[in-house]
């Protein structure tokens, strides 16, 4: 147990939305530091339930304000948490004092250390995922808070006994008390940003607007934090530019870059260059998307000191994160794996990432669209393309339903039609069950199942693994 004094007389804390990878992180984060903690969530499903089971946090399915103990005194809100939810209305009501979630990560964990802070709109989880490892590797025990599970360390969070800790600053808004981005309430000593798209199409109007929220955390942190940034995308670019920023880049003519990249016998090699130093790179990590990740990582770490030799081992050695191309289980030379990819250019990455592992096989490429923006048209004329390097794709229908105007809803028919059209094999299914029911029997050995979906997907990929069997 981690011996940190009591927060103003503070045993007993709530969370309310806990199973999503922030709060669930921070609720065994706090329960690792010695408070009373409990949470509840409408949505109780693998792997965050379990998580949460396994470091002793009592969980509640569903809201309800009898979940909540006379005895709490603090609450914590997530950012799903609406107005209405009964827990919250509880809370003001018997006027129990709550916070937002990086409001808490602040007062409890994060007040005396010096912030890695990862932002952007892709890569952020797998790019503080290498952050903390690079830095444990260097002997540095860094604290870490990670929307995802580092295999590593089995576990999203670590508090470490070093002055760095690495956090996740997602763009998200903070909680229906503070509409502002999570990222604006963290000070940053170094900030990597890996590039800004459009996405969050239930809180964002358009890419104009969050590129107003990033100019607004630049312009905050321009002057005291070292900003990393990607130099290929063009509005991440533009955002700093019109800030005035100073930013150390990496990526195609940045001040880091990589060349010779080769994907063989599951490893990457590439030759990384950087200011005053050049060395050869061997990693698990696949994709160039991922080279670009470690980039930004090994430009903070050499600003922090770390020397090359640290830098190779760590990423030499690095596992990697749950649901980030995550190996699920190998049947009959079949390949099912997990990935978070949603947004197009994820999937397009995170397909070209995989393919050249799997050169004697097909790529088959299961995508459900459940996001809040996914199952809107934003992207309807877009998810097409991010789909040619597949073998065969499989779309079905989100797992999830909501309430979309039918106008503004995204067709998941049309997107097989436009994939079909494109040349690219392509079947639509209403549910898993089907899709598992279609598929399973062509599937041959050296074949790669590539499942995509930011939700549990109804456990597809085990219910493949036991269809396999």
């Amino acid at each position: 147990m981690i011996r940190t004094p009591m927060a103003e007389n503070i045993k007993h804390i709530h969370l309310v939305a806990a199973c999503g990878t922030g709060m669930g992180t921070l609720a065994c984060i706090l329960k690792e530091m010695g408070y009373e903690v409990t949470g509840s969530d409408l949505n109780v499903y693998p792997p965050m339930s379990d998580f949460l089971e396994e470091n002793g946090i009592r969980l509640f399915s569903g809201f309800d304000p009898s979940n909540i103990n006379p005895a709490t005194d603090l609450v914590i809100i997530g950012n799903a948490v609406t107005k209405k939810n009964p827990e919250a209305q509880a809370v003001m009501e018997q006027g129990i004092p709550y916070m937002s979630m990086p409001q808490a990560v602040n007062k409890f964990i994060a007040h005396d250390k010096k912030i890695i802070l990862v932002t952007g709109t892709h890569g952020k989880t797998t790019t503080s995922s290498i952050m903390s490892h690079l830095l444990e590797t260097a002997g540095l025990s860094p604290s870490f808070m990670v929307g995802g599970i580092l295999k590593d360390f089995n576990s999203s969070f670590k508090i470490g006994s070093g002055e760095y800790m690495v956090i996740e600053g997602d763009e998200y808004d903070t909680a229906f008390f503070d509409k502002g981005p999570k990222f604006m309430h963290y000070d940053p000593y170094i900030t990597i940003t890996t590039g800004i798209e459009f996405d969050h199409a239930d809180i964002f109007d358009d890419l104009d607007h969050i590129e107003r929220v990033f100019r607004e955390f630049i312009l905050k942190v321009k002057d005291h934090s070292h900003i990393i940034a990607c130099k290929e995308n063009h509005t991440l670019a533009r955002v700093l530019a019109d800030a005035g920023a100073k930013a150390e880049t990496y990526g195609r003519e940045g001040d880091w870059r990589f060349s010779g990249h080769v994907a063989e016998n599951g490893r990457t090699r590439a030759r990384i260059q950087g200011p005053g130093t050049e060395f050869d790179l061997d990693t698990p990590l696949q994709g160039r998307h991922n080279l670009l990740n470690a980039s930004a990582c090994i430009a903070a770490a050499r600003r922090l000191g770390v020397p090359d030799e640290k830098i190779r081992e760590g990423l030499a050695g690095f596992s990697g994160v749950k649901r980030r191309q995550e190996i699920r289980g190998v049947r009959k030379g079949i390949t099912i794996m997990d990935d978070f990819a949603h947004h197009p250019s994820a999937v397009k990455e995170t397909i070209a990432a995989v393919k050249p592992f799997y050169p004697e096989g097909r790529v088959v490429a299961v995508f459900e669209p459940r996001t809040n923006t996914s199952m809107r048209q934003f992207f309807q004329e877009t998810y097409p393309a991010a789909f040619d390097q597949a073998d065969l794709v499989c779309i079905c229908e989100p797992c999830v339903k909501k309430d979309i105007p039918e106008d503004q809803r995204f067709s998941t028919v049309r997107l097989v039609d436009d994939i079909k059209s494109r040349g690219v094999p392509a079947r639509h299914f209403e549910s898993p069950d089907k899709v598992i029911d279609g598929i399973v029997p062509e599937l041959k050995a050296n074949d790669l199942v590539l499942i995509m979906s930011n939700g549990g997907f109804g456990n597809i990929h085990e219910r493949f693994l036991e269809r396999l069997d």
